[in-house]
């Protein structure tokens, strides 16, 4: 009697591999476009709420779906999906109005039909000055070989939010401003670093933001999940040690 083996097809292989990283992609997609994406801080226009070297995750889908939600931003619909508006005093990240290639994260302050004005350096919404305390100075720590005070105030927007902006300057270029009207499906926007963000205050025209369309935001800014100073980068493992700033991380925003 003879016998004979069958050899077992083998598992596994280049077909296989190829095949879970598909998956893992269309899953990193997905998760992108419709749950959570990574942003980091380029600028100190939110000082000192966010520094420059935070890396955030925003929130998809707080204000529904446009087609900047999705990779590449190809523009297949117009409007929002699932639509829901902005609270004032959210912390979001929107595509720059006159240059949608342009990511800019900024503070919601008004709301369509609000009238906004700022009067020696305090903002004034509806005609009504926003409540305003002296808080203690901030100490920056990355602008030089040696930290400097900037003076600091904590705001409470009239629907309760509160947060903390910084006056560098006592006659900053935007502390007195004209009334803005914020147009029909539009936003106001501000930086909690006053003299130093270029926000709605500032028209397109000079550089700056203006009104914000409700197309044009991406998410919301929830939790710093990685901060590094000494302008270090994330990648850069070896600086870690020094540069990371280790208690900012998984720190929520408000």
């Amino acid at each position: 009697m003879t016998t004979s083996t069958q050899q077992k097809p083998r598992k596994g292989g280049f077909a296989d591999t190829v095949r879970v990283l598909v998956q893992a992609l269309i899953l990193a997609m997905v998760i992108r476009t419709l749950l959570f994406q990574s942003f980091n801080i380029p600028s100190g226009s939110m000082e000192a709420t966010l520094l420059v070297g935070d890396y955030l995750f925003l929130s998809k889908y707080s204000y529904g779906y446009t087609h900047y939600s999705l990779p590449f931003s190809p523009p297949l619909f117009s409007g929002r999906i699932f639509g829901s508006e902005p609270k004032p005093g959210d912390v979001v990240v929107f595509r720059l109005p006159s240059n949608d290639q342009v990511d800019f994260i900024k503070r919601v302050i008004g709301l369509p039909g609000d009238r906004i004005q700022m009067i020696n350096g305090l903002l004034h919404i509806n005609g009504t000055p926003v409540k305003r305390e002296r808080a203690e100075d901030y100490i920056d720590r990355d602008q030089g070989p040696r930290p400097f005070r900037v003076k600091r105030w904590h705001e409470t927007l009239p629907n309760g939010v509160s947060y903390y902006t910084l006056d560098q300057t006592e006659r900053g270029e935007y502390d007195n401003t004209d009334i803005y009207v914020v147009p029909p499906g539009h936003f106001f926007a501000m930086g909690d670093n006053r003299d130093d963000s270029l926000d709605s205050r500032v028209p397109p025209a000079s550089g700056g933001v203006g009104y914000v369309p409700f197309e044009n935001l991406i998410g919301q800014a929830k939790m710093i999940f990685f901060s590094i100073g000494d302008e270090g980068s994330a990648w850069q493992v070896w600086r870690w040690p020094s540069s990371v700033r280790w208690n900012r991380l998984f720190t929520i925003i408000r």
